[in-house]
């Protein structure tokens, strides 16, 4: 699922007008297959295909709990757009599924409008999910949290780390960075990569995005898009679950980003430097989509480098690139080497009538056993600390896998991408406004990031 998430093109612009009923398409009980027989519908955004391949996953759910059966509705979209369109609808409709996989992207979303807390559930079952939360690091519970409360146990999370060509680093006398490279020494590999090659060969690639965009280089900068700030609360969690975790210091009752941020001098900077790297032909403009092509051009060897996460392991070994042909190691430093990430888990409806069976499904999700069957192959990190290990990638993954876990123990700032309820209309602000800024000429960076801060004022406005 996660595989999906983060190589989606997330320009959830449709959303900002999802409260007007009469622009959705109606669906009735009749247009959710099992709905009759009374299993717990969960919704994935997918094809049969993808819930055919969940059907381990739900056989041994199933022996666990024979007294409830459960049906994996896979609803078909571009992106995360039309998924929450079409869940919405369903709602609306009065046939909504009981749980729904959601990425970080509608993690607030579906908190403030669709799902129930999960409070009173790990509260009630707090010495079964002990070791769920003794495995997983509290900067990916802390993104599901919402006002205090809990909303989803994360599953599978990606950082954008930075993945480079092997070959082309070779070919230009370099060794691996140091684990703290700066963005100058970003700029000089950058340099080095294209002196050594021909052709259409482009040293940066980079996606017009919220996961994986700019945001990345936003959050290295110490700044962001929107202003950041944590909501009160959270103590129930911390102190029961992580009260001996040092990471676990400062954490609260999760994000909130309330305001525009756009015209922050850091981030005119991280934008002088981006239209610099374009303007050089470092980099590429940022592209529009997801990342399916960019797999293939990466494993072509026509690209030297790109922030992705662990989803990419999987699909680099399917075009051909094997684990001495890639590697992969953190995002470059500027002020701060902050790191971002997004995480995907199931959201319980507050619409659901099977409250109890949806946490049965949820907590078997978050075992150790549920996790294995959910992820076999490395198309994404599991959330679990012991999951990723030299096992998981042998054959196929980089030399450096550690790096993708380790991008949470090393950097403690690290967070999720900034997706506050009204996320559906920043990003489309977003995305509408970076490439006039990457490829403004010089001194039109500060005009570019005007017209993106009255958008992403608007798109906060939006309810």
């Amino acid at each position: 699922m996660a595989d999906l998430t983060r190589r989606s093109l997330l320009g959830l612009a449709g959303l900002g007008t999802l409260g007007t009923a009469a622009a959705w398409p109606r669906l009735s009980a009749a247009d959710i297959p099992g709905r009759e027989d009374g299993a717990l519908q969960v919704a994935i955004l997918g094809t049969a295909q993808d819930a055919a391949a969940r059907q381990e996953l739900v056989d041994a759910f199933t022996a666990a709990h024979p007294d409830i059966p459960v049906r994996i509705q896979a609803v078909q979209g571009q992106d995360w757009t039309q998924f929450f369109t079409k869940i919405l609808t369903m709602v609306a409709a009065g046939s909504p599924p009981d749980l729904c996989m959601v990425a970080t992207e509608g993690a607030q979303l579906f908190a403030d409008r669709l799902a129930h807390p999960l409070d009173e559930f790990v509260t009630r079952d707090a010495r079964q999910v002990q070791d769920f939360f003794s495995d997983v690091h509290p900067a990916l519970i802390e993104a599901f949290m919402y006002e205090g409360s809990l909303f989803m146990l994360p599953v599978d999370f990606n950082a954008a780390n930075i993945y480079y060509n092997t070959t082309a680093m070779r070919r230009a006398g370099l060794e691996r960075p140091a684990d703290d490279w700066s963005a100058d020494d970003f700029l000089d590999v950058c340099r080095r990569m294209r002196q050594a090659a021909a052709g259409s060969f482009r040293p940066y690639f980079w996606t017009n995005r919220l996961w994986g965009g700019v945001v990345p280089w936003l959050y290295a900068n110490g700044t962001s898009i929107l202003t950041e700030s944590k909501a009160s609360g959270g103590d129930w969690m911390w102190s029961r679950f992580y009260g001996s975790d040092p990471a676990a210091a400062g954490r609260g009752g999760g994000y909130r980003w309330l305001e525009a941020n756009a015209e922050a001098p850091e981030v005119l900077d991280t934008f002088e430097y981006l239209r610099a790297l374009t303007a050089e032909g470092l980099g590429s403009s940022p592209a529009q989509g997801g990342g399916n092509e960019l797999v293939a051009r990466f494993a072509e060897g026509v690209i030297g480098m790109t922030p992705a996460g662990g989803f990419w392991v999987d699909g680099l070994a399917e075009g051909g690139m094997g684990p001495d042909d890639y590697d992969v190691t953190y995002f470059p430093r500027a002020r701060t080497q902050r790191h971002q990430f997004g995480s995907a888990g199931y959201a319980m409806m507050k619409t659901s009538q099977r409250k109890d069976e949806a946490w049965e499904w949820i907590k078997f999700c978050a075992s150790r056993e549920g996790m294995r069957l959910s992820f076999p192959s490395p198309n994404t990190t599991p959330v679990r600390r012991s999951m990723v290990n030299e096992a998981f990638y042998a054959g196929v993954g980089p030399r450096h896998w550690q790096v993708f876990y380790d991008t949470l123990d090393r950097f403690p700032t690290t967070g999720p991408i900034p997706a506050p309820p009204q996320q559906a209309a920043v990003e489309a602000a977003l995305i509408k406004n970076v490439l006039g800024a990457v490829t403004a000429p010089e001194g039109g960076v500060p005009a570019a990031l005007a017209t993106m801060q009255r958008d992403l004022q608007l798109a906060l406005g939006r309810n």
